[in-house]
């Protein structure tokens, strides 16, 4: 059974940045389409951003210019760098396979935008 573990987030003011990591426990990063998701308060999970395991990547309407997703096959790692934050981007980010999540979910890495 794959494990799956985020970390990286955290109190950032609006217009800061954070870097999320997700460590697969492993190796599927290279095999699969990989993906960040998140959900917010009183909302549903979805997702945000998500790379082939060719290299492609595609981003929703709401972080595309602001996010980058990432992978570092040989660590079993998908990173999200998230730059310009908005109060919006406030939840909770997880990794998954994508665009259907097929792994039990981790735990999730809780980003606030606030100031």
């Amino acid at each position: 059974q794959v494990q799956l573990v985020e970390s990286g987030g955290g109190l950032v003011q609006p217009g800061g940045s954070l870097r999320l990591s997700c460590v697969a426990s492993r190796s599927i990063v290279s095999d699969y389409t990989m993906g960040w998701y998140r959900q917010a308060p009183g909302k549903q999970r979805e997702l945000v951003a998500k790379i082939t395991s060719g290299g492609s990547e595609n981003y929703a309407d709401s972080v595309k210019g602001r996010f980058t997703i990432s992978r570092d096959n040989a660590k079993n790692t998908v990173y999200l760098q998230m730059n310009s934050l908005k109060p919006e981007d406030t939840a909770v980010y997880y990794c998954n396979r994508a665009p259907i999540a097929t792994i039990n979910w981790g735990r999730g890495a809780r980003v606030t935008v606030s100031s």
